[in-house]
């Protein structure tokens, strides 16, 4: 069974930074696109940023120079550098991921999410 864990949420002032990691266990086989989603509240689910397995990457208009998201393939893990945050930046933040479990081909995963507040 696929998992997705993510980590480093938590509550910073307007202008700091975070730093999110997820981490996927469980049986890989492969990994495609690994990224962010977010969601206000009273808001849709957003696109953040994503990344390929070689390394393309993809930002929201909304964060583009202030976040910049990487992976590890040899650890099955992809992170979210978030710099100069904003207020509009709150959110629950989640990993998604398409894997491949089985050799049968990629299915969609989601993380738990971990809650990001800028505030100050």
């Amino acid at each position: 069974q696929v998992q997705l864990v993510e980590s480093g949420g938590g509550s910073v002032q307007p202008g700091g930074s975070l730093r999110l990691s997820c981490a996927a266990s469980g049986r890989i086989f492969s990994i495609n696109f690994m990224g962010w989603y977010r969601q206000a509240p009273g808001k849709q689910r957003e696109l953040v940023a994503t990344i390929t397995s070689g390394g393309s990457t993809h930002y929201a208009d909304s964060v583009k120079g202030r976040f910049a998201i990487s992976r590890d393939n040899t650890k099955n893990t992809v992170y979210l550098q978030m710099n100069s945050l904003k207020p509009e930046d709150t959110a629950v933040y989640y990993c998604n991921a398409e894997i491949d479990s089985n050799l049968l081909g990629f299915l969609n995963y989601w993380g738990q999410g971990t809650q990001v507040t800028v505030s100050s």
